[in-house]
């Protein structure tokens, strides 16, 4: 498929005839076994990519057509897919960090990862350095003679702050270090971190790929030998498998991703741009707009600049409920990527506390970003006028 625009990918990639069976749309296989021949192994050890359907927590035709499809759309060797977001980060800290292993970590990442790498990576004997991971002179002085990855989040939520991903690469591969890159904010058809260097790529499905807000699920890619070790490893054995349910509506949200992420792109530029001209507003921070910090990377690094926008305003947590109440068009609630487009506060001093674990000079740093809260928008499908629109009439 490699001829073929993203769009065509998307829609076309990874689909092979089943047998005889030739539907046009892709199927859903539901089965837990599979029916082989006599002398197939018991275990999953020693399983190779091209083993036979066996049984479904080891491989299930609807999550490879999953897998073929977004290693394609990343120009990946291959891809292999987890039940969340979460459970593909820590499948990828569990293959590449063991005791005595040292990670630098993005101080400011989704909080479910940090926590992960905060609370619980130290009792498996995993040691972590935070840094800002815009720093890159930071990144090179966090690096370690036992430093095994360095897992960076691009843009990072919730301030959309930007790593240089070819910059962070080269540094790391001078010391020998793998980099791992968390993308769910831009998705394939904004950034290709491959192409920077990055070793692997990963996303939560949940967000702009199942594209519904109606299936959970997550992905890591990569070469094809560092996807099937980890498979077999951690994949396997650690049972955090992808729905073939929640694989096969993915699947569908893909068909459109190219097409979504360029409206979710040109609508967020719609709203940062009012809420920057906004008197209730006293920051935007978006990717698109001169204003950001590190636009000329931006412009470098990403094709679209996705779809969420964060800003600030006084008020915090009684500002927020003011919007839950008066939004007409805006849902109030967590997540991303949905076709509605959805709004939170991020209070600054929760985060910190209940996530970041930020002092000192790195507290700073996130509260020229952050100030005291940001409430972050992720722009749907709506009309960028009604939802300006809707925007205005509640912040007034």
């Amino acid at each position: 498929m490699s001829k073929y625009s993203p769009r065509t990918q998307a829609v076309h990639a990874g689909e092979a005839a089943e047998g005889t069976i030739l539907p046009v749309a892709p199927p859903l296989h539901m089965a837990n076994s599979y029916l082989v021949d006599a002398g197939e192994p018991f275990s999953a050890e020693g399983l190779d990519a091209d083993a036979p359907y066996i049984y479904g927590r080891w491989s299930n035709p609807t999550i490879k057509r999953l897998e073929r499809r977004i290693a394609a759309l990343e120009e990946a060797e291959g891809a292999a897919c987890f039940a969340s977001g979460m459970a593909a980060i820590t499948a990828l800290f569990t293959h590449v960090l063991g005791a005595g292993d040292h990670l630098v970590m993005s101080d400011v990442a989704y909080a479910g990862a940090v926590e992960y790498t905060r609370d619980l990576l130290p009792h498996l004997g995993v040691s972590v350095t935070a840094v800002d991971a815009s720093d890159n002179e930071a990144v090179a002085r966090a690096i370690q003679p036992n430093t095994r990855l360095i897992h960076v989040e691009t843009p990072c939520n919730p301030i959309l702050r930007l790593a240089d991903l070819s910059t962070l690469s080269s540094i790391a591969h001078e010391h020998d270090v793998l980099v791992s890159v968390d993308s769910t904010f831009a998705s394939p058809e904004i950034t290709k971190s491959l192409e920077y260097g990055a070793d692997f790529v990963m996303h939560s499905l949940t967000k702009y790929f199942g594209g519904h807000g109606d299936a959970l699920g997550g992905v890591i890619v990569g070469s094809t030998s560092a996807v099937e070790a980890l498979r077999a490893r951690v994949g396997v054995h650690a049972g955090g498998v992808l729905s073939p349910f929640n694989a096969w509506l993915i699947l569908r949200g893909i068909a459109t991703l190219p097409l979504r992420m360029r409206a979710h792109s040109e609508s967020a530029m719609a709203v940062a741009r009012f809420l920057e001209g906004h008197p209730r507003v006293e920051r935007v921070i978006y990717p698109g707009l001169p204003s950001h910090p590190q636009h000329e990377l931006a412009c470098m690094q990403m094709r679209q600049f996705s779809g969420i926008v964060s800003f600030q305003a006084s008020g915090g947590v009684a500002l927020a409920k003011q919007l839950q109440e008066r939004m007409g068009l805006i849902s109030y609630a967590v997540s991303l990527g949905d076709v509605r487009s959805l709004l939170f506060y991020i209070d600054t001093d929760e985060i910190v506390d209940s996530s970041f674990g930020l002092q000192g000079a790195a507290l700073s740093a996130y509260r020229e970003w952050a100030g005291d809260g940001v409430f972050r928008v992720s722009v749907g499908l709506e009309d960028p006028d009604d939802l300006c629109q809707d925007l205005d009439q509640a912040l007034r």
